[in-house]
């Protein structure tokens, strides 16, 4: 039977590329990558781990994309190392609004401490530890 087994990446459409690419390096501690297909585009990517969120400009989509994409539709949980009290000191210095938590929730794998925020476009984001 044919299965998936990882995600590799995901593709945010959002309304400023360069306040996205600010927000996930500095609050989140993502990587910008700026990466050249072969159609000759200048496409942006956020990495992390072993995967990468594709970035596209709302209105200049890339081919193919979502049926109905647009900016602030995504809820995103992202798994940290860190503990949440470390990350509750670090959004509260960058003065970052934490929106809920910390909460426990029920992750992919278990049991997780989560806090939420929300990013340049109201995405909801969900940084979370493993319990």
């Amino acid at each position: 039977m044919a299965k998936v087994d990882s995600l590799d990446h995901l593709v945010l459409t959002v309304s400023n590329i360069p306040k996205t690419l600010a927000f996930y390096c500095d609050i989140l501690g993502m990587q910008a990558e700026e990466f050249h297909p072969k159609d000759g585009s200048t496409r942006w990517a956020l990495k992390f781990g072993q995967q990468k969120i594709n970035l596209h400009q709302a209105g200049q989509e890339f081919l193919p994309k979502a049926h109905v994409p647009q900016p602030g539709s995504a809820d995103l949980c992202f798994l940290s190392a860190t503990p949440i009290a470390d990350w509750q000191q670090h959004l509260q210095r960058l003065g970052q609004e934490v929106i809920e938590g910390p909460v426990q929730r029920t992750g992919a794998t278990g049991p997780i401490l989560s806090v939420y925020l929300r990013d340049p476009d109201q995405n909801l984001i969900e940084i979370s530890q493993q319990l």
